[in-house]
């Protein structure tokens, strides 16, 4: 058993790390550079962000029309910039591991709504309202930016600082804007064949699945740096052996 957890724990952390990750020399831009650095921060930071990409995905994946895709990302657009604003500029926090292990829950609820297994395995539909529940997992998903944006050297509050707050809000909605391209047109041209169908189920499984992942690797690292000597070396040793991790992968864990 020790053996399978020294050999899955680098690379479960190098994920989490990964994960929403704001390395070193990214903090450093944003205290040399201007509004431009958040602004780009913003858009890498979605394109990036496989679980806010994952839970999109499933969001759009049986819409065909513009407008039921313009109404349900609208929503999701209004709940994560509300959440990622007003809570870093009041300095609402979390455990980012936490916040970023609801986000993969969310995944898993939109793989497991799009298959119908709210009706067919509990009895009951996914929610009164989709639309209210896209809305709510917006405000989740921008708490969980907002927990990264606030470990980022924003200043005193004032216009500067709200100014960075909203141009890392706006290189995130434009990130979002290229995913969902890429995204549509996927999705546009699977629907032309014949596989589509057949496909559709498996591949909400695996978005099942790849949230069940995701909220593993987010309870781990919540675990691993809150009580790091549970994991069979002592604090010192458990924080020089993620400092040799970063080093290696290239990315800090904040």
């Amino acid at each position: 058993m020790k053996k399978l957890v020294y050999i899955t724990l680098p690379l479960l952390m190098s994920f989490t790390a990964m994960a929403h990750g704001i390395s070193a020399s990214a903090k450093q831009a944003m205290l040399d550079g201007g509004m431009l650095n958040y602004l780009w921060l913003g858009a890498e930071h979605m394109i990036t962000g496989y679980d806010h990409l994952l839970f999109l995905f499933g969001v759009i994946f049986f819409l065909t029309s513009f407008k039921d895709i313009l109404k349900f990302i609208s929503v999701f657009t209004l709940g994560h910039c509300i959440t990622l604003i007003f809570a870093t500029y009041l300095g609402i926090s979390a455990n980012y591991f936490l916040v970023d292990a609801v986000i993969a829950l969310s995944v898993c609820y939109k793989g497991f709504d799009n298959n119908g297994y709210f009706k067919s395995y509990l009895g009951f539909n996914s929610s009164p309202s989709l639309l209210g529940m896209v809305f709510t997992f917006g405000l989740i998903h921008g708490f969980g930016l907002s927990t990264r944006l606030q470990q980022l050297p924003l200043g005193e509050k004032g216009m500067d600082f709200l100014g960075r707050i909203l141009s890392f809000n706006v290189g995130v909605e434009v990130g979002q804007v290229a995913a969902l391209t890429i995204m549509l047109i996927l999705l546009s041209g699977a629907r032309k064949t014949d596989l589509f169908k057949k496909l559709a189920r498996v591949s909400n499984d695996l978005l099942i699945l790849a949230g069940f992942l995701l909220f593993l690797m987010q309870m781990h690292g919540y675990l691993h740096t809150s009580y790091p000597d549970d994991f069979g070396f002592s604090k010192d040793e458990h924080i020089h052996h993620h400092e040799d991790m970063n080093s290696y992968g290239g990315h800090d864990s904040l």
